[in-house]
């Protein structure tokens, strides 16, 4: 590649780049795996629409971008049957989150009661299809930020038309201010909007294992949707797609609050009901035929993008259009153990792009990446999810295993557009 950003490399088995080969049975999708090899994210697709083919499945359970759900203008609740199926589907109202009872309330109560009013449902309709998903209001004047699969129906058409309502029941139409690919984010614009309630941002970074985590959004259409538990890791790389050319990397909160189908794009918010991440994947535990990819629910594992990273995106994007990310400048694949061609051990440098970050700090093809800064480094995508974690400019340190010595290397890091 010459891009200089890091992609995972073919691998010498002849897998596909970067990525572990698939257990039968499991697929990983976005919004929202497995015990031995983190699954794949795919992000959570409309019903109607038509999903992107052959998504690689890796691990026991597979993962799902949260993105859209619905199928026909403005639906977005799917009504079950008894045995579990699908029988129709309906369009939901707002939703007000109250506090009743002061004396009564919990945490989430108090946080969620603080969060909804900065929270969205976002409908999207297109010629090939239609779903909805969820936003987290960035300004008073409208100013939306949500997921790119979302406002672009996990890519499956072009100019869509896209509405908004927000939590008071107001319905508005919106634009595309710009969308960011390469970390799933986008951002939109309400048209006549004024006096709504942005989001307070926390920073993810004092994020820890443990923290209360409540989820916002409008999963199957059902806006103000509220679920809480936990943040169950921190700077848990995943990937969806099931190649190179369409895998998104996350360098995401991992929890186990309840997340579905149309959360894509709501807030993760802690206990003061600040948000700290975007909802953007989940777990899901393949069913079906084989080699087709199953949309099913919340299993407990679900990914956040970190408030730092979606805020960074969202203030390039109304700024500009578009978003910068921080590049290493090689290619890199999964270096793996000599006793088990399953275990990463680092990520192995294939090739050095010319005039890039790497290339200046001395790094060669061969040299393995065991860590960035204090992290550890197994994989190709946990090499890239470190530095997409990262701004433009910053300077981080390498530790590199190179011809059986430990070294460390002082890096200052490209930038590269979406």
């Amino acid at each position: 590649m010459t891009d200089g950003q890091q992609h995972p490399a073919q691998q010498p088995t002849g897998a596909t780049p970067g990525w572990a080969p698939p257990p039968s049975g499991g697929s990983w999708h976005p919004s929202g795996g497995t015990a031995t090899v983190p699954p794949p994210l795919v992000p959570l697709v409309p019903a109607a629409a038509p999903r992107r083919a052959s998504r690689l499945r890796l691990g026991v359970a597979g993962l799902l971008a949260g993105a859209l759900i619905g199928g026909g203008a403005g639906a977005g609740v799917v009504a079950l049957t008894a045995d579990g199926g699908t029988a129709a589907t309906t369009a939901a109202t707002a939703q007000s989150v109250v506090v009743k009872d002061p004396q009564t309330a919990t945490a989430v109560t108090a946080a969620a009661a603080k969060a909804a009013p900065s929270v969205v449902t976002v409908y999207v309709s297109g010629g090939s299809g239609s779903g909805s998903g969820s936003g987290v209001v960035l300004s008073a004047d409208g100013y939306v930020l949500t997921n790119n699969h979302v406002v672009t129906l996990d890519s499956s058409t072009d100019g869509a038309t896209i509405q908004v309502r927000t939590s008071d029941g107001t319905l508005y139409d919106a634009t595309v201010v710009g969308t960011d690919p390469t970390s799933d984010l986008a951002v939109v614009k309400l048209q006549g909007a004024d006096g709504l309630t942005p989001a307070t941002f926390a920073d993810s970074d004092d994020v820890q294992v443990g923290d209360l985590a409540v989820a916002i959004g409008a999963p199957l259409g059902l806006s103000d949707t509220v679920t809480d538990g936990i943040i169950s890791a921190t700077n848990r790389a995943v990937a969806t797609g099931s190649t190179r050319d369409d895998a998104t990397v996350l360098d995401a909160l991992q929890t186990d609050a309840a997340i579905n189908p149309g959360n894509s794009g709501g807030a993760l918010v802690d206990a003061a009901g600040e948000v700290i991440g975007i909802n953007s994947a989940i777990a899901s535990v393949a069913s079906g035929a084989p080699g087709q990819d199953a949309q099913s629910g919340n299993i407990g594992v679900g990914f956040a993008i970190p408030s730092n990273t979606a805020q960074r995106i969202a203030q390039e994007i109304v700024a500009t259009g578009s978003a910068t990310h921080a590049v290493l400048g090689v290619q890199a694949q999964t270096a793996a153990s000599d006793a088990n061609s399953g275990v990463g051990t680092g990520a192995q440098v294939v090739q050095v792009q010319d005039g890039g970050a790497a290339a200046s700090a001395g790094l060669r093809a061969g040299d393995v990446v065991t860590a960035v800064g204090d992290r550890a480094v197994t994989t190709s995508t946990e090499l890239t999810a470190a530095v997409r974690s990262r701004a433009p400019g910053d300077e981080v340190t390498l530790t590199v295993r190179r011809d059986g010595q430990t070294s460390t290397v002082h890096v200052t890091l490209g930038s590269s557009d979406s």
